[in-house]
């Protein structure tokens, strides 16, 4: 099959986590389309607190290392907040958005007092046509593309080698049968020339939050991201995607449903131009 970024199967961590959990949420959240031709997805407090604390540290590599603290990071902490308060960030009271944001402000407090490679020299992958997340074919004659976006990229000057900084807002840990490193490896020896030399997980929650973690076998993660993205091109193509739990739905798939039913409040569209609800 020939090159056709348009009519290629698109595959990320998170597209593949939405497969994994249940194929229906995945057609629901990543193909579906209602009536006025729109994506639909669900709002909710964690995912609103991951954002305003992403954009608020991601948005210091547009500054030399130097610059990057000239202004307090709560200040952009105060102005990405405002994209998500309210009703769009899936806060159904003033007190959990308050809780919410308290957390996110604590993130950024350590942060700013423990910047680590944040004060240091970053590097930045190539601009992708149409300002799509950086990309390439998995597979050329399969025409699967895998893309992502990583957090920071820490630029170590001893060997001129790269370090994966990923950072994280949740409560749990990640478990070590992520394929969130798989995919930046693969992403990362693809689109530039550099060795990567080291990864870390930066639990933000944490005063003393970061964790190094072993670096992929290259040829092991891309088989394994490779049979997923096989696996979801074949649902694609013969709209097999069932909820693994049956008929009754799963909590992956359910509040999605409830989108369909009408059981679910509007709110607005979000930066993809997606219909955002709150279940």
């Amino acid at each position: 099959m020939a090159q056709d970024k348009f009519s290629a199967v698109w595959v990320s961590h998170s597209s593949i986590a939405d497969f994994l959990k249940c194929p229906r949420a995945y057609y629901l959240k990543n193909i579906y389309k209602t009536a006025e031709g729109k994506k639909i997805n669900i709002t909710a407090p964690a995912l609103s607190l991951g954002i305003a604390v992403h954009e608020t540290l991601e948005g210091l590599s547009k500054y030399k290392a130097e610059e990057r603290f000239l202004k307090p990071l709560e200040e952009s902490f105060e102005e990405n907040w405002g994209k998500v308060a309210g009703k769009l960030g899936g806060f159904k009271s003033v007190e959990e958005e308050n809780q919410a944001k308290a957390r996110g402000l604590n993130m950024i407090l350590n942060v700013e007092k423990n910047p680590g490679p944040l004060a240091k020299k970053t590097v930045k992958l190539p601009p992708t046509h149409n300002n799509m997340p950086p990309n390439f074919f998995l597979s050329e004659e399969e025409n699967i593309i895998l893309n992502g976006k990583i957090d920071w990229l820490e630029y170590i000057e001893e060997n001129d080698s790269i370090r994966v900084i990923d950072f994280k807002t949740g409560k749990n840990m990640e478990k070590d049968d992520s394929l969130q490193l798989p995919i930046y490896m693969l992403l990362l020896n693809n689109l530039q020339k550099r060795k990567v030399s080291g990864a870390a997980y930066w639990y933000l929650d944490l005063e003393n939050g970061f964790v190094e973690k072993t670096l992929p076998d290259p040829e092991k993660s891309r088989a394994t991201v490779l049979e997923i993205a096989r696996k979801i091109k074949f649902a694609r193509e013969n709209n097999e995607f069932a909820c693994h739990s049956g008929a009754k739905g799963c909590f992956a798939c359910r509040p999605f449903e409830k989108i369909l039913k009408g059981e679910a409040e509007f709110i607005g569209l979000g930066n993809y131009g997606q219909e955002m609800y709150i279940v």
